[in-house]
């Protein structure tokens, strides 16, 4: 069995974070892992409170994973200050991680800050050139990359500046524009464009976070980027249509739909 680690905040309403991530693993009947950085009070609503784990207690965390039950590939999701940064890409160094997914979950899908301005530095520095692929959203993206993004003309441009500053692959998901879904992968200095319609359901907390965790579990199968992104997507495109709607809020996706 193909083992998944990821390293993320909990959800407590289960839509997003650890939560998602372990029922995206097991949905791709692979065996979930979890380091623990924050517990968030957290719903369909909104975000309420963020109680951050210290940096020692994840680097604790992580060498109890690596001391024993290795992962085959690494998702990283909300990491909200510089220091717990700082230990996770020191241990994935240690360890010699492979197939690093690296979600910079920068705003909920409800709009509450989940990192701290000081994160944003070490994101760039520390952990995005250890990733195999990060996986900003279109809003996350114009952050990292410093300009708005429009169309699929300021997506491309987004793509190649942010992964000229971090030596990684970056797909920008396409989730916010208006009219479809397309999404951008750019890796190895290569641009595909991965096309689709606009699926016309809010509910969508915790896309970015299952959308990672997803190309994760296809990498860890061994499958080229580009494979485990198009299978990802897939999987995520089925999620959102089944149709789940619970909650008050933006409701979260139906992560086991298919099975």
């Amino acid at each position: 069995m193909k083992k998944v680690l990821t390293i993320a905040g909990s959800d407590c309403s289960g839509g997003a974070g650890i939560q998602a991530d372990i029922k995206t693993i097991t949905a791709h009947k692979m065996y979930a892992m979890s380091v623990i950085t924050a517990l968030t009070a957290q719903n369909t609503t909104g975000v309420y409170g963020v109680l951050e784990a210290t940096p020692e207690f994840v680097g604790s965390q992580l060498d109890c994973i690596f001391d024993d039950i290795r992962p085959d590939a690494t998702k990283i999701g909300m990491v909200s200050n510089a220091e717990i940064i700082e230990v996770i890409a020191e241990k994935l160094r240690e360890y010699k991680a492979q197939n690093i997914v690296v979600d910079p979950v920068m705003v909920s899908t409800s709009g509450g800050k989940l990192l701290k301005d000081d994160a944003v530095d070490a994101l760039l520095d520390r952990l995005f050139p250890l990733a195999t692929l990060i996986t900003p959203n279109i809003p996350e993206a114009e952050n990292l990359a410093g300009f708005p993004i429009k169309d699929r003309s300021d997506m491309q441009r987004a793509a190649e500046k942010v992964s000229k500053l971090t030596n990684s692959g970056i797909l920008i998901t396409g989730g916010h524009l208006e009219d479809n879904a397309d999404d951008l992968l750019f890796t190895e200095g290569k641009a595909f464009w991965l096309e689709a319609p606009k699926i016309d359901n809010p509910n969508t907390h915790g896309t970015g976070c299952t959308l990672s965790s997803a190309i994760a579990c296809n990498l860890a199968l061994g499958l080229t980027v580009y494979e485990s992104v198009k299978n990802a997507k897939k999987y995520i495109t089925g999620a959102i249509k089944a149709g789940l709607n619970i909650g008050r809020g933006r409701g979260p996706l139906n992560h086991c739909y298919n099975l």
